[in-house]
């Protein structure tokens, strides 16, 4: 829109004229060259933790930003209180320019996209050989994903002990996609977390998988004691897990430089679909 002329720039916001016909005032916004640089840890219902130095600061999105959202993974500027103090509240003031963004939708049959995941660089897709049964249509779409962003998948196979892993690497294996092959006696001894540490040194990796593989399991294997999140069951009726993962969670890497990203477990509702940059 050019109503207010040509030259306007995202600087200049004018205001409508008051009841008296008094000319327009012009705000101008500020440039918040004193931000602080910040990492969107986790979002819950408009309040966004960031990492900020080595403190958690609670913060919220700036007014002026408009409908532009912060997700995890984003690097944010911010201004207020960076305390970190209990009641206190931040300001994001902007959002940095995303390497890529792991979309996925709400519903199967739903073509709208969201944004849940910003700037990772490694998509690990996690899957049981059995109990429940690998579900290579949600697979497909997740390595779509990685490779659309131009991101590295990796395939975590769990519970080989109860099903071989023949199967699943012959159907990948034109793809020469790296993985890793765990059974949870490994899981539990950290065995199977030692491997897959090797392959997330120095990277920002968000962990995908339908609930009841054992995807929250080996993220809290990977990540500081203190950090770790709760995990669920598989049904032995149904053969379906409960989802323990309702957001997405930037959680740092134990042993290692990096960082790994835990998203809601891919049920029938939602599942990667892009990682476009955006």
């Amino acid at each position: 829109m050019r109503r207010y002329g040509k030259h306007t720039d995202e600087d200049d916001i004018r205001s409508r004229p008051n009841r008296k016909g008094n000319r327009p005032r012009t705000h101008i916004r500020p440039k918040h060259e004193d931000a602080a640089e910040g990492l969107v840890l986790t979002v819950d219902r408009g309040r966004l933790t960031c990492l900020v130095d080595d403190r958690t600061v609670m913060a919220m999105k700036a007014r002026e930003l408009g409908r532009k959202a912060a997700v995890v993974g984003d690097r944010v500027a911010i201004v207020g209180d960076l305390s970190g103090k209990k009641d206190t509240l931040a300001r994001i003031v902007r959002i940095g320019e995303r390497a890529s963004v792991l979309r996925r939708t709400a519903d199967d049959d739903d073509p709208f996209e969201r944004v849940v995941v910003a700037n990772a660089d490694q998509l690990a897709v996690v899957t049981a050989l059995a109990d429940p049964e690998p579900r290579p249509r949600l697979i497909d779409r997740c390595l779509v994903a990685a490779y659309d962003g131009g991101l590295e998948p990796l395939l975590v196979l769990t519970k080989s002990d109860l099903a071989p892993p023949d199967k699943m690497l012959e159907l990948y294996g034109d793809l020469d996609i790296p993985y890793v092959v765990t059974s949870r006696a490994e899981l539990e001894s950290g065995e199977a977390a030692d491997r897959v540490r090797e392959q997330l040194d120095g990277r920002i990796t968000a962990f995908v998988g339908h609930s009841g593989v054992g995807k929250t399991t080996l993220v809290n294997a990977l990540v500081p004691e203190e950090r770790r999140r709760t995990t669920g069951h598989v049904n032995a009726v149904t053969g379906r897990g409960r989802h323990t993962t309702t957001s997405a969670l930037a959680l740092p890497l134990a042993g290692a430089e990096g960082w790994v990203i835990d998203t809601p477990g891919c049920g029938r509702s939602g599942s990667p679909m892009s990682t476009r940059p955006g």
